[in-house]
């Protein structure tokens, strides 16, 4: 299933391959590579760990975890990367899988779950589920940064009155609940607008709302 040029994955993105078993890893990257993917294999999770430090955080990636390793185990290496915010794509190929397994893993966010022997086109139509995802997951992430970063520009005054834009005051009522002037609550609007680089209230709402963190 090698891939023309118009459909071959994107060079600065990566599959990483987690797996005990060299043979598994030279299979994998063997097919993988072949295909227009970047692979990095890693023998344990905590080497799979230790070399995410040194790592490019911006870094489009994905991850295929064996199960049973030694050491950390596919599952909790899934676990570590979750508590440690790092929300990248994974799924699990293993010999030694069971429903239960399995459903464990997805409901953690597994993308998918497969036993061995798999078929190329399977792995490849999962490789590129996962990346897609990742695509997603980085975006939206930059984004909440972004906006996180424009809302920090704000004074505690400035996010009181935000909050009562966003709720749908009007300039009296947010006045009367601040216990300031009308023309005071107008500046501070302007001041939001241009701080948060916006023109309309639509964009303003907008922006406030898609930030996760209370303002």
């Amino acid at each position: 299933m090698n891939l023309s040029a118009s459909t071959k994955p994107n060079q600065a993105e990566v599959v990483y391959v987690v797996d005990d078993d060299e043979a598994v890893r030279d299979s994998l990257t063997w097919l993988l590579e072949s295909n227009g993917y970047v692979v990095r294999c890693h023998a344990s999770a905590e080497r799979f760990l230790q070399s995410l430090q040194s790592t490019d955080k911006s870094t489009i990636s994905c991850a295929i975890l064996d199960v049973r390793m030694p050491g950390m185990s596919g599952l909790e290496l899934q676990e570590r990367l979750i508590s440690e915010n790092l929300p990248m794509p994974v799924a699990f190929i293993t010999g030694h899988g069971d429903v239960s397994m399995a459903v464990s893993t997805m409901k953690r966010g597994a993308v998918d779950f497969i036993e061995k022997p798999f078929k190329e086109n399977d792995l490849c139509g999962l490789v590129d589920r996962m990346l897609a995802k990742a695509r997603v997951d980085y975006s939206q992430a930059s984004q909440r940064k972004i906006t996180q970063s424009l809302l920090s520009k704000l004074t505690g005054r400035e996010r009181q009155v935000l909050e009562r834009i966003v709720a749908g005051r009007l300039n009296k009522q947010i006045a009367d609940d601040l216990g300031i002037s009308i023309k005071t609550v107008e500046a501070h609007r302007a001041n939001i607008m241009e701080k948060l680089n916006v023109n309309t209230v639509a964009d303003l709402l907008r922006l406030a709302l898609s930030d996760p963190q209370p303002n």
